[in-house]
């Protein structure tokens, strides 16, 4: 039996109800980072009456599930970005690039988890956390840059460090980030997996993305054949970290190794203070919303229990030849990191952007 037409009452009512909310488009729908920012839409009941899942080839007709209902990829065309609210660009910089002008001009609002439009003089560098914990109001404007969401790697360090500073001056600080293979990607994922099975088996490793053995192993440097490089990943954390921590924020000293491991970042800290501080201070000073600290051993932070939250997990201890030193091991979700600050920042611009406008 078929469904019944819908009465003109009925209609209007449906009508009324979906001005309410907004139309979105996620432009890598298909990657780690698309498929994370499609759910934390549903988790934060984001009022969005339509997503549009875009990918390239490779994706097309791919089934997604959103919420209760499945969909399907579909291409990247210019039509696609027509009423769009919001774009959330979650692809490579490549297709950001060609895409993103399109759909500004289209009337969406732009947030750019790529880090293509990184240098645009026009794009903004945000992280919402921080933001707060600085005490910064951004001013609302009607027609916003493109919003580019930090690293969220930068955003761990720049929220512990500005924590760490109000239990007092900070004189130095040292970390080592261990990055994991999602950061590039289902193909660094993919890659790393082949390579733990080849080496098992004791065939030729695969090395299209890294161009070096990360299995069973941890680097400093990539092969010459591989981009991003991971030094260009260090200087994007600290250029990212300088921007949104703030000029006064200590500058840290900083490596980037690539560890055999497929999701989440690993942080140790080094911090020496100026003067003796309790323990018990430095750890009040650090707790607090989007920090967890724990105290047990077998709550130990790691990228395995912080899989799927939006927590900082971090354990502090002192160190046993510096006074004033004390060593924070940190634990963070890259991709839910990121796709809470893109999520966030959408809320934030949705006061510039009335319900239901047609663009």
């Amino acid at each position: 039996m078929g469904t019944p037409p819908k009465s003109g009452s009925a209609r209007q009512a449906e009508s009324a109800n979906s001005a309410n909310f907004y139309r979105v488009a996620i432009v890598g729908a298909g990657s780690l980072k698309g498929k994370e920012i499609a759910e934390l839409l549903n988790d934060r009941n984001f009022p969005a009456v339509d997503i549009k899942l875009l990918d390239d080839d490779e994706a097309l007709g791919q089934l997604e599930a959103m919420g209760n209902e499945v969909t399907f990829i579909q291409s990247v065309r210019a039509e696609q970005f027509e009423r769009v609210d919001f774009t959330f660009f979650a692809s490579d910089q490549e297709c950001t690039r060609k895409n993103w002008t399109i759909a500004q001009r289209a009337g969406s609002a732009i947030v750019d988890l790529s880090y293509a439009l990184e240098d645009e003089p026009t794009a903004a560098l945000r992280s919402l956390w921080i933001e707060r914990e600085r005490g910064l109001t951004q001013q609302l404007e009607l027609q916003p840059g493109p919003v580019v969401v930090a690293h969220p790697a930068a955003v761990v360090l720049a929220l512990l460090v500005l924590r760490a500073r109000k239990a007092g001056k900070i004189r130095r600080v040292v970390t080592t980030i261990f990055e994991p293979a999602s950061e590039h990607g289902q193909r660094g994922m993919d890659e790393l997996h082949q390579q733990t099975v080849n080496l098992l088996s004791f065939q030729q490793l695969p090395k299209a993305v890294f161009d070096a053995q990360v299995a069973f192993n941890m680097i400093t440097r990539y092969g010459n054949a591989s981009t991003p490089t991971l030094e260009t990943i260090e200087h994007r954390v600290l250029k990212h970290y300088a921007r949104i921590a703030g000029k006064d924020a200590p500058q840290p000293a900083l490596m980037m190794v690539q560890a055999p491991i497929f999701h989440g970042h690993g942080f140790s800290l080094f911090l020496e203070m100026e003067q003796s501080l309790a323990m018990g201070d430095l750890s009040q000073s650090l707790a607090g919303e989007h920090v967890t600290i724990t105290r047990m051993a077998e709550e130990s932070p790691s990228n395995v229990n912080a899989a799927g939250q939006s927590e900082i997990l971090l354990s502090i201890g002192r160190d046993a030849n510096h006074e004033n030193g004390f060593w924070l091991w940190a634990a963070a979700d890259n991709l839910r990191i990121a796709a809470s600050t893109a999520v966030e920042c959408a809320e934030d611009m949705a006061a510039t952007r009335p319900r239901g406008k047609i663009q």
